[in-house]
């Protein structure tokens, strides 16, 4: 399914796409939307160096040429921290396999809605263990985007870029390089959101709130100030930050203003954060029971509607939700109530992959084994073998990426079937339907460049 040699890519795609001194000029739309595009993307994640490279810029600039770019959103959540719109909470999803499949069901689900609101995002954790890099995972969610005839933004979000606390108690500075190199991958890959948590570095030890706060605030205006420097021409980067780590204690009014009166004090000047993440009840991945079902949560939603308050007072578009995906259904229709600017969701998804009847069986049974085999240290004393098969099968999703997006047709597409309809539910109960005018009120297009490989320099015409 892949190209092996670039002569033979570009063979392939010449009646339908070619590249330019600039770019790439599409010349057939329709027939490039089929095989030439997959191969395309297969090639762009498992070609060799080569291939790889100039699958990625072809894909990279056809969604140029077909009107689909990378955006940053943070021109529309200034609105939102205007009050020029209300009551649209903005999915974003992450991404830990499939993601061709998974990304295009979703963007089939944008359109089904005409929600131009949502958000594709791989979290430094997820990009572990599932084996994907941010240059990779920007040109499959393009991919998928122009697969599915999508015109307009795309939002690609770099999520939980996070310190580890007890990695910065020792090595403080070799921690927050790791963070700094992250950055720089992702605003080369074209990402035009990043979001920063060093919330792991909040000390409840002292009284003083800013005392508390003193290592997140400072963290994130330093790796903020790097994304300003990084970010291409024309593009103000969506910054997020956080106040307190998802699954601990509630937030709180004196903690999110001590957070962004610190941050304020060290930012000179221009454009700051856009949104700040506040931990209200949730958890990621929920709180697993026994059985290996997940126990239902309450969310606060006053906190999200006071904290999303003070936030907008600060210039901010408002609060978001981590740890959502697993709460109970009938709860989704509250965060637009409660003018939630946005919410990650995550494990969920994966829950209904491998939970999916097109998933198949044996291949479930082999991952489970897999995570036995290999996961062992990171089950508990108390974990049942549900519960801890649950919390570790992700680890999964690297050593078993390729043969799961080698899949039948049949059982990607059911599987893919299982997600668009979760999608939809939740753009119709988040608000976020019939929302394209608003992002094309808001998001202008603005080419982000990337080097022209080598070897497709010299096949410009």
């Amino acid at each position: 399914m892949k190209f092996s040699s670039v002569p033979e890519m570009l063979a392939a795609t010449r009646e339908c796409a070619r590249p330019t001194d600039d770019g790439v000029s599409v010349t057939n739309a329709d027939k490039l939307r089929g095989e030439p595009l997959d191969r395309l993307t297969y090639t762009a994640v498992f070609g060799d160096d080569d291939t790889r490279a100039a699958a990625r810029w072809l894909i990279w600039e056809i969604g140029w040429d077909l009107g689909v770019y990378s955006a940053s959103i943070y021109d529309l959540y200034q609105a939102a921290a205007r009050g020029e719109y209300s009551g649209v909470t903005i999915p974003a999803v992450n991404f830990r396999g499939l993601t061709y499949d998974v990304a295009r069901a979703l963007v089939r689900a944008a359109k089904a809605k005409r929600n131009g609101t949502f958000i594709f995002e791989l979290a430094r954790s997820e990009m572990g263990y599932t084996g994907q890099a941010c240059d990779e995972f920007a040109t499959v969610v393009m991919a998928a985007a122009i697969r599915e005839g999508h015109r307009g933004p795309i939002f690609i979000q770099g999520d939980h870029y996070q310190a580890n606390a007890k990695r910065y108690a020792t090595e403080p500075e070799k921690e927050i390089e790791g963070l700094r190199a992250l950055i720089r991958e992702a605003v080369a890959a074209g990402y035009g959101n990043v979001d920063i948590d060093t919330s792991t570095l909040v000390d409840l030890g002292p009284e003083s709130l800013d005392e508390q706060q003193k290592h997140n605030v400072e963290r994130t205006a330093e790796l903020a100030k790097l994304v300003r420097e990084l970010e291409p021409p024309g593009v103000t980067i969506s910054i997020g930050g956080e106040i307190g780590e998802v699954g601990k204690h509630n937030s709180t009014v004196g903690e999110l203003k001590a957070y962004l009166d610190g941050f304020n004090q060290l930012w000179s000047s221009g454009p700051g954060l856009s949104k700040v993440s506040i931990a209200t009840g949730s958890s990621h991945g929920g709180v697993v029971l026994p059985d290996g079902s997940i126990a239902k949560v309450s969310i606060d939603f006053e906190v999200i509607r006071t904290l999303g308050g003070v936030a907008r007072e600060y210039g901010l578009g408002g609060p978001v939700q981590h740890g959502a995906s697993t709460l109970p259904l009938d709860l989704f229709n509250e965060f637009p109530k409660a003018n939630t600017l946005e919410v990650h969701l995550a494990t969920d998804f994966q829950n209904i992959i491998f939970g999916s009847q097109s998933f198949p069986s044996e291949l479930r049974d082999e991952i489970h084994a897999w995570t036995r085999d290999n996961c062992a240290e990171e089950r508990s004393a108390k974990d049942t073998e549900e519960q801890f098969v649950y919390k570790s099968r992700k680890k999964a999703w690297g050593p078993y990426r390729q043969k799961i997006w080698d899949l039948p047709a049949d059982h990607r597409n059911g599987i893919a079937q299982d997600l668009q309809t979760r999608f939809e539910f939740l753009m119709e109960n988040l608000g976020a339907k019939d929302t394209t005018d608003l992002v094309a009120k808001y998001v202008k297009p603005v080419k982000i460049a990337k080097p022209k490989p080598a070897d497709l320099a010299a096949a410009a015409v």
